[in-house]
């Protein structure tokens, strides 16, 4: 990766802050043309390109935003969860288009090391969640997290069938590392 990390370390030493152009409710942010227009000239200068894509899983949506070294093909790669949100005076898919919007500019930035001043950014105002009391018999205690050593168990536990992967969420909060490596298992298993 040394070819992709001296790229863009020189990148990062060269990109200017991308100040803020755009009003949003009472606020002001880099919008995503803003961004391009700065940094492309930039990447393709230092050989470096990014694209960034949209997953979707069972555990919900996801962007990864890859930098890649156009030479040697080296990657960096991040993976960031969009959650599901309402926000006021849009539909589901106008809210989902926002939060992708959102946190593609995010991701690049952090990816990239952008500097885009301070932002408090959101183009929609949250809608407060109905609180529903559950009975105290089904109000669920915080979950511990598991170590890798012991989660590499629990997976050997349930390869040999003495352990289940639903025993095994219910019980512990599991990262989203020890998730993708579960659903790698069993697709490769074809177990799902």
């Amino acid at each position: 990766m040394k070819h992709l990390f001296k790229a863009l370390a020189s990148f990062q030493n060269e990109v200017p802050t991308i100040h803020k152009g755009t009003k949003g409710y009472g606020y002001s942010y880099a919008d995503l043309p803003t961004i391009f227009n700065v940094i492309n000239p930039l990447l393709d200068k230092h050989g470096l390109g990014v694209t960034q894509l949209l997953n979707s899983d069972e555990l919900g949506d996801s962007i990864k935003t890859i930098v890649f070294h156009s030479e040697s093909g080296e990657t960096l790669e991040s993976n960031t969860r969009i959650p599901k949100t309402t926000l006021k005076g849009m539909n589901d898919y106008q809210a989902f288009g926002s939060g992708c919007t959102y946190y593609r500019r995010y991701a690049l930035s952090n990816i990239l090391r952008l500097v885009t001043d301070v932002d408090n950014d959101g183009a929609g105002q949250q809608q407060p969640k109905k609180v529903v009391s559950a009975p105290k018999q089904l109000v669920e205690k915080a979950k511990p997290s598991i170590s890798n050593d012991r989660f590499q168990k629990a997976v050997a536990l349930i390869q040999d069938g003495k352990y289940t992967i639903e025993k095994l969420r219910v019980s512990y909060m599991l990262t989203d590392m020890q998730l993708n490596k579960l659903k790698d298992y069993f697709v490769n298993h074809k177990e799902l």
